[in-house]
């Protein structure tokens, strides 16, 4: 399943946001500044990694805003009137498109020369669900899995098979791979410098040390995953795609891309027979996601379940790195790995 079937096309009052924009843009003019007045730059983060990362590379010289709440699932975000008017003064918006439909309608409208895309920077994988569905792309990897440069390999033809109406036809999720989140901080670095030149060489300074945390976290992902009795990422949707690619872990989603979407009967029978021949011992589930079905199908084959955060939301305590780090340690007992 695609990631923009179903029903996220919840975006019918941008189009009065946008004309409130006009109606207010006069009385609203000067309420915010931007990068040339006193105060600082205003930086809109769509949801909780992209808001770490800005925050990160930003310091102290910018004022990151963040559209999403806590705990709130990403992909359900609806903007206020008022959220796409300070959305077109802001001096810049990090977003990933394909996450929010109506950040992404709202970004194209009233901000287009100020969004930051994180997708048009890395190489992306496409929205096909789980990596056994990509076996004949290429057999390298640990234990039948597939590097991230494989599966890169085959995005272009996937995407070609993007049903009409569609706004992506990638999976969006490419914070979890800290490797291609090194390079966002890299190339954020860089916009905010040319937003607030002012500060140019600090943001790009932040900028070179966060991505070499990021770098850093990818190699003890890669030590600390690279030996493991499992390899089958049995999980509530197809989040984990790129975590899987990098990894050479093989992801099998109950659900697809849409967290949202509910499996149909032929894929729960599927999902069953893989676990059970890769003698699956957990199924994950996540903070966001209602872990029912997840739990019938632990019980139906023997495992167990555990949370595996997609990150999608601030974590209850620690920060994207911990998260990461909390991610590895639960991957390292739930797949045997030494």
């Amino acid at each position: 399943m695609s990631y923009f079937s179903g029903p996220w096309g919840r975006t019918a009052g941008l189009t009065a946001g946008a004309a409130l924009l006009a109606a207010t843009a006069a009385c609203g003019a000067g309420q915010a500044q931007g990068a040339g007045g006193d105060a600082k730059p205003q930086v809109m983060a769509a949801f909780y990694p992209l808001q770490w990362l800005t925050e990160r590379v930003g310091g102290g010289d910018v004022s990151v805003v963040p559209l999403t709440k806590p705990g709130v699932e990403p992909h359900d975000l609806e903007l206020t009137p008022r959220q796409v008017v300070s959305l077109a003064e802001a001096d810049l918006t990090v977003y990933i498109k394909g996450v929010q439909p109506a950040l992404d309608e709202a970004v194209e409208h009233n901000a287009k020369d100020k969004g930051f895309d994180a997708a048009t920077v890395v190489p992306k994988l496409p929205a096909t669900g789980d990596a056994h569905e990509h076996e004949h792309e290429g057999e390298a990897g640990q234990g039948g899995g597939h590097s991230a440069e494989q599966r890169e390999q085959g995005e272009q033809g996937e995407a070609a098979h993007a049903h009409e109406g569609e706004a992506v036809s990638y999976d969006p999720h490419l914070w979890l791979d800290p490797s291609r989140f090194a390079i966002v901080a890299n190339k954020l670095g860089d916009r905010l410098a040319a937003a607030d030149p002012a500060h140019a060489k600090a943001h790009k300074d932040r900028a070179a040390a966060v991505a070499a945390e990021l770098t850093a976290l990818d190699a003890e992902m890669k030590r600390g995953l690279g030996s493991c009795a499992g390899h089958a990422l049995v999980t509530s949707h197809a989040a984990f795609g790129y975590l899987a690619g990098r990894y050479g872990l093989e992801q099998v989603g109950i659900s697809g891309i849409d967290p949202e979407a509910e499996p149909s009967l032929a894929r729960l029978a599927e999902v069953e027979q893989v676990a059970k021949r890769e003698k699956v011992t957990t199924i994950f589930t996540e903070a966001l996601v209602s872990p029912k079905v997840a739990e019938v199908l632990a019980e139906q084959v023997g495992a167990k379940t555990a949370v595996l955060d997609p990150l999608e939301s601030k974590p209850a305590s620690g920060d994207y790195l911990t998260a990461m780090r909390a991610n590895l340690a639960t991957l390292r007992t739930a797949l045997n790995c030494t």
